[in-house]
């Protein structure tokens, strides 16, 4: 194993992610990123480089909704010492139920929940115990409330907003070193708007007025990693960034709970 750091992300090829993994190496964290786009990460790693040489960026280019891709790459991993894990990773999708593509759902359920879930849960069994580690989970905003048209994309980022602020609480009550963290955007200017909407193009400005870019998503990002607190999230309707423990009720101490012996 390498005795170099690494900061993992996937969805690195665009967006949030792309922004996410310049910003990290602004901060001379070496990089390891992942995404089916094996052109643009290509183009990502050229203008890091460019940017601070001494940077190692090493790319996996790999389709995360194929699920049987996602051990086999964790063990490629194995080769390097990994601080940070960010699973970015994901798309949405709008429309009506009754309209929407069942192949697309599929593929969106496999990416936004089960692919994020194992990824996060091989990372854990590896790393609970190493001071200084941190997971942090993309989910939205969406992820803390229902959003019209968006049922099924809102549905897997509760998800992933439960599983992570859930990881977290039990990371601190057992004692772990690691922390989890749940990133929660609003609208943001990326491809999400043209994929979501199967559209060859989106204009943010007509649809929503009000967006962040990827760049001030990163930097957000970067707020909640250095901080103490669970969960980022951008408030929809004054579009600030709040930090706090946690947003979703949680029975820890209620006396209704399982006992074990």
């Amino acid at each position: 194993m390498t005795t170099k750091k690494y900061t993992v992300i996937t969805g690195a090829s665009s967006g949030i992610g792309k922004e996410s993994a310049r910003a990290f190496a602004r901060r001379n964290k070496n990089l390891l990123l992942i995404a089916r786009r094996e052109e643009q990460l290509l183009q990502l790693k050229q203008a890091i480089q460019a940017e601070n040489p001494q940077i190692d960026v090493q790319l996996y280019p790999t389709d995360l909704s194929v699920i049987q891709s996602i051990e086999p790459l964790f063990e490629k991993l194995s080769v390097y010492e990994l601080e940070t894990w960010i699973n970015n990773a994901g798309f949405g999708m709008y429309g009506e139920l009754a309209t929407n593509d069942i192949e697309m759902i599929e593929s969106m359920l496999h990416l936004n929940i089960e692919a994020l879930t194992l990824l996060s849960t091989l990372f854990v069994k590896k790393y609970r115990n190493t001071s200084g580690t941190q997971l942090i989970n993309v989910s939205s905003a969406g992820g803390y409330t229902i959003v019209p048209t968006a049922i099924i994309y809102c549905a897997t980022k509760f998800f992933v907003s439960a599983f992570t602020e859930g990881l977290a609480d039990e990371l601190k009550t057992t004692g772990a070193k690691m922390q989890a963290k749940v990133l929660a955007p609003a609208a943001t200017k990326t491809e999400f708007g043209k994929v979501a909407n199967q559209a060859e193009s989106y204009d943010y400005d007509q649809a929503f007025g009000t967006y962040h870019t990827s760049q001030e998503m990163a930097q957000f990002l970067l707020q909640l990693y250095d901080s103490q607190q669970t969960v980022g999230y951008i408030n929809r309707d004054s579009f600030t960034f709040e930090l706090s423990q946690g947003r979703l009720p949680s029975a820890a101490g209620s006396t209704n709970n399982q006992k074990l012996k």
